[in-house]
């Protein structure tokens, strides 16, 4: 599906500032996998995930998606590209604090590529609010909903599109415990249903619930051990 190879990334590139945060990466990544990449802060982990994301363009090496050579693409196609294929769930939840939960969910089908009826795009948001338990929270505003909840409403918006790639940063860093289980359980049950996730955390026991794990340091990306865990893991 994905394939890096030889991935550089520097800031204060030719400066005596230079930091190189990518360190010559090569990283696979097969449909379907659930992947967890460990580090602490400053290790290069979350600048990986936006190279992936096609947040970030300026880099050396190769990056390809089903052959597709994504360095190739105009800003315009990575744009479109990352909207169809691509959901993103981050720490701070990035909603809309004075939207309700329906507008925060609306937000990609407003850019999905041929449109939606009205029809389709209520019974879409509705199901999946019925899914993660939160129909009754459709009108209300996200600033005024739990963390845990929140963060449920920000997984809905990434995958209202139906990607192919789920990239969460540090997606349970604002959450106590019991929220932190719940949301690392509907990643699991998305990743069961053939979504293929990758999770950038600091926290061993967030990476437990992924498949296959993976570890960043200075920006050289080491692994993978493997952890195949099929039961529902108790933090």
């Amino acid at each position: 599906m994905i394939k890096l190879r030889n991935i550089i990334k520097k800031y204060n590139e030719n400066k005596p500032s230079e930091l190189v945060a990518i360190n010559d990466v090569d990283f696979n990544v097969e449909k379907g996998d659930f992947i967890a990449i460990v580090g602490v802060s400053g290790s290069g982990k979350t600048t990986l995930l936006n190279i992936m994301g096609l947040m970030d363009s300026n880099f050396y090496g190769t990056y390809t998606w089903d052959d597709i050579d994504m360095t190739k693409l105009s800003e315009n196609e990575k744009s479109r590209f990352r909207n169809e294929k691509i959901g993103f769930v981050v720490q701070d939840f990035a909603l809309v604090e004075h939207y309700t939960v329906r507008e925060n969910i609306t937000i990609p089908l407003d850019y999905k590529k041929g449109g939606i009826t009205k029809k389709e795009k209520e019974e879409l948001i509705r199901s999946n609010l019925r899914e993660f338990g939160l129909e009754d929270k459709i009108n209300v505003k996200a600033g005024n909903l739990s963390g845990g909840q929140r963060q449920r409403v920000a997984i809905i918006r990434a995958i209202i599109n139906n990607p192919d790639l789920i990239l969460a940063d540090e997606p349970t860093g604002a959450l106590d415990g019991k929220n932190t289980e719940d949301v690392m359980n509907v990643l699991r049950r998305l990743n069961e249903s053939g979504k293929t996730i990758i999770v950038i955390t600091h926290d061993e026991k967030v990476a437990d619930f992924c498949h296959k794990k993976y570890s960043i340091i200075d920006g050289r990306l080491q692994g993978d051990v493997l952890a195949h865990n099929t039961e529902v893991v108790r933090l």
